[in-house]
């Protein structure tokens, strides 16, 4: 593994962890939008696995489409999820009031962990 994917993959667990700390503190908008990054941080490092590098969240959504889900690499519900959890993160950083549920921030929080997960078993 690459030491730039390796540290990535450290920023995701990272992320995660302070999405569930914000979740469980009641700030679901927060807690989503700190959710997408575990799944932006492991498809960098997927990518970077394969030479690959982008520094626009839309063009590393893009790269992963093309590269995991296109060629099925890996199941195309993870594309799915970094997606949504993109528009997730647009609401809660930019939405007016509070405009996540938690439900919404668990949800969020349930993918990132499931692609964290997948990300690490692909990489090593």
């Amino acid at each position: 593994m690459k030491p730039e994917a390796k540290a990535l993959l450290g920023k995701a667990r990272d992320s995660l962890q302070a999405g569930k700390l914000l979740s469980r503190e009641g700030y679901a908008d927060f807690a989503a939008s700190r959710a997408y990054y575990p799944m932006l941080y492991a498809a960098q490092a997927l990518l970077l696995e394969r030479g690959l590098s982008f520094s626009k969240h839309t063009a590393v959504i893009g790269a992963f489409g093309r590269e995991f889900a296109k060629s099925g690499s890996l199941d195309v519900k993870y594309h799915r999820y970094l997606i949504d959890a993109q528009d997730f993160r647009n609401l809660g950083d930019y939405g007016a009031g509070s405009a996540l549920t938690a439900d919404q921030a668990k949800q969020v929080i349930d993918w990132a962990a499931e692609f964290l997960a997948k990300a690490q078993t692909q990489i090593e």
